[in-house]
């Protein structure tokens, strides 16, 4: 029983490493963003843009990390999808941004690649999560 139990803390410490990780990424990809639309145009289009993709993006994050807190698995999966539906949101404003030249400056390819891979970390968790019942 003793080695079952150093399995369970080692996969609750791996679990806690990815959950820091993710943590991280939706942090440093919140103040990215964060600098990107301080920098937006201040034209009617900038700072509409600005102004959903700083909501969408900034929220993604908050909501993961509610996610971490759910108190059902039901609820664990309704928090992670809003979070994809925050991440597919924010995507749609920096591929608009690219595709309008909106910001010129700056090159939004890093941004959204992010938000592409974080999006797929987060479909797999719904689908495991929806799996795990």
């Amino acid at each position: 029983m003793q080695n079952g139990n150093r399995i369970e803390r080692h996969d609750k410490m791996q679990n806690d490493k990815l959950t820091n990780d993710l943590s991280d990424r939706f942090l440093n990809f919140a103040a990215d963003v964060m600098k990107l639309v301080s920098q937006l145009s201040r034209s009617y289009a900038g700072r509409h843009v600005a102004g959903q993709l700083f909501r969408s993006a900034t929220s993604a994050g908050a909501n993961y990390e509610e996610s971490c807190g759910a108190e059902s698995r039901a609820d664990f999966v309704h928090k992670l999808q809003l979070v994809l539906k925050e991440l597919k949101e924010s995507r749609f404003w920096l591929l608009l941004i690219k595709k309008s030249d909106l910001f010129k400056t700056h090159n939004i390819d890093d941004l959204i690649r992010e938000v592409g891979e974080l999006l797929k970390i987060i479909a797999k968790s719904v689908v495991t999560a929806k799996k795990s019942k």
